[in-house]
């Protein structure tokens, strides 16, 4: 079963909304994406592209995407709470939303990892506090867990 494990480094972030606009030039609406949210797909690519050693899931096969955003707890945070936090008992209810998260990674990885992020049939997200900050991605071949 073909696997690719990576890590994207630096805060967790979500897929921006499109902004739209009127443009009087050229007579019309346009949608941009944030050149935030443009940069952050960019490097999620990279990571995947370095790992992945080329691997790419065909077009008829189905995918499972399975992310962790970790978070680092505030340096103010008193000892015990900190101990509550890295070990799980207590989790960070914080921005972004995690179907943002879902998006941009599926998103990044479109052409890249898998032709469409329609191939994905199954998502595992979740947030975790940790001491490294970012977002660890498996990109898998979907195996039917009833088997």
């Amino acid at each position: 079963m073909k696997s690719v494990s990576f890590h994207v480094p630096g805060k967790p972030q979500g897929k921006a909304r499109a902004r739209t606009f009127y443009n009087a030039s050229a007579g019309k609406h346009m949608s941009m994406t944030p050149e935030s949210t443009v940069l952050y797909e960019n490097l999620i690519k990279t990571m995947y592209i370095r790992a992945a050693k080329g691997c790419k899931f065909e077009r008829d096969t189905p995918v499972t995407l399975c992310i962790v955003a970790r978070y680092i707890p505030a340096k103010s945070t008193s000892k015990k709470k900190m101990q509550q936090m890295l070990e799980g008992e207590i989790l960070p209810l914080k921005k972004p939303d995690m179907d943002n998260i879902v998006k941009v990674i599926a998103d990044a990885l479109n052409g890249v990892a898998y032709l469409d992020d329609s191939q994905i049939v199954l998502v595992k997200a979740k947030k975790v506090y940790s001491a490294v900050e970012g977002i660890d991605v498996v990109v898998e071949e979907y195996k039917n867990m009833e088997e």
